[in-house]
């Protein structure tokens, strides 16, 4: 112990316990280091965090941030375009404070509504007429009785068949080469005008084992082989498969997610995986009459709930630009689906060029979704022979 004489004071410091302070200081610097970097490793989709502050920071954008530096220096907002307007710093502060958005009505009420967080989507891109009232809707599990056991009458069936006008012969094909994966993980969505004797004032009743969103997915690979890409489309009966393997309805993703990957081992050339679903909106929401014809309208799905996110989101948002310039009012947007309540993931952390596409709604039939399966076709044709043209020059470079 040393003693200090000041004043007529006297001063007496422990050695020892400015020892133990410093090393408890060191130690408490190391263990906060070795936390924040256990935190910041994981994955997304495991990390600790509040659902609010975190969509606040996600939303945040560097020009928001330059007009928060502007608040005390002005010359930094000088260097922003004319175009950029102040960010809404009294709404995000509700949103932290109070989980409760001024712009989305849904807030208000949604946290106390069982089952509600289904509709808790974000729209990221928003097609023509879309808001936060007609969002795609999922339909609810089937029946408990099987469906392939319930004998549903079709109609209309060889719509199906009937193929687009014809295009012209590709100038680049993939060869023998499938390279667009094409799988459906819930099979039994159907379209009324194709089943005979169900009650359609209930877009529940829209299921059927055979006559389903498969059709639209031979349809998309049908259109897409036309434009020299090569697919691969899985038909698997998903609630036989459910059954098989003992899953319940809630485990559909995990059961196609086997299928996925089956198919992901077995061809290594796979590189475009596109889940098709039916929309359980009304026609007046999922239709476009374009150039005289009408069209099944399409909304593209992106689970934020997974490493691969903003990748995917990146790959549905050219997409739909690339359709909005074709055909216009066709896509309905990209709307991003996670946190509590969602699945979030939707099998899109397997690959970066994963996506969800939504064909139609319960009141569209076949001859509708044909013409938007060879539009879609047409835009993924686009993305994929200008995204291998870049591959190709990055080789060259290399």
């Amino acid at each position: 112990m040393k003693s200090f004489r000041s004043q007529g004071m006297m001063i007496s410091i422990q050695g020892s316990s400015v020892v133990k302070g410093i090393l408890f200081l060191i130690f408490s610097f190391i263990l906060l280091f070795t936390i924040t970097g256990a935190i910041v490793s994981l994955k997304p989709e495991y990390r600790i965090s509040s659902s609010s502050i975190s969509n606040v920071a996600t939303n945040l954008s560097g020009e928001a941030l330059v007009h928060l530096l502007g608040y005390e220096n002005h010359y930094f907002v000088q260097g922003l375009p004319e175009s950029t307007t102040k960010p809404d710093y009294f709404g995000a502060v509700i949103k932290v404070a109070t989980n409760l958005s001024l712009d989305d009505p849904r807030s208000f009420l949604g946290r106390e509504l069982p089952g509600f967080s289904m509709f808790d989507g974000k729209i990221l891109v928003a097609g023509e007429g879309t808001n936060y009232t007609n969002m795609p809707i999922e339909s609810p599990p089937p029946l408990d009785v099987l469906l392939d056991e319930r004998q549903i009458a079709t109609q209309n069936v060889d719509q199906a068949e009937k193929p687009t006008a014809p295009v012209p012969p590709p100038t680049m094909t993939t060869g023998d080469k499938k390279v667009a994966y094409i799988y459906h993980t819930h099979s039994s969505e159907a379209y009324f005008p194709h089943l005979k004797g169900v009650d359609t004032t209930n877009a529940n009743n829209a299921r059927h084992p055979e006559v389903n969103v498969t059709k639209v997915g031979e349809m998309l690979g049908q259109e897409l082989e036309a434009r020299g890409i090569g697919a691969e489309i899985d038909k698997t009966n998903m609630d036989k498969y459910l059954k098989s393997k003992g899953y319940n309805y809630y485990q559909s993703y995990q059961a196609s997610g086997e299928i996925f990957a089956s198919a992901m081992s077995s061809n290594r050339d796979l590189n475009y995986f596109i889940d098709i679903h039916r929309d359980a909106h009304r026609k007046d929401k999922t239709t476009i009459t374009i150039n005289g014809k009408t069209y099944a309208k399409i909304a593209f799905i992106v689970g934020t709930d997974n490493h691969q996110y903003e990748k995917n989101s990146a790959l549905a948002k050219e997409l739909h630009e690339i359709l909005q310039e074709k055909y216009p009012g066709l896509s309905r947007g990209v709307i991003g689906q996670g946190g509590a309540g969602n699945n979030g993931v939707y099998n899109q952390d397997k690959s970066e060029n994963a996506m969800l596409i939504e064909f139609g709604g319960v009141d569209n039939n076949f001859e509708e979704l044909r013409r938007t399966a060879a539009a879609v076709a047409d835009a993924l044709a686009e993305y994929y022979w200008q995204a291998e043209k870049v591959n190709a020059n990055e080789t060259e470079r290399e």
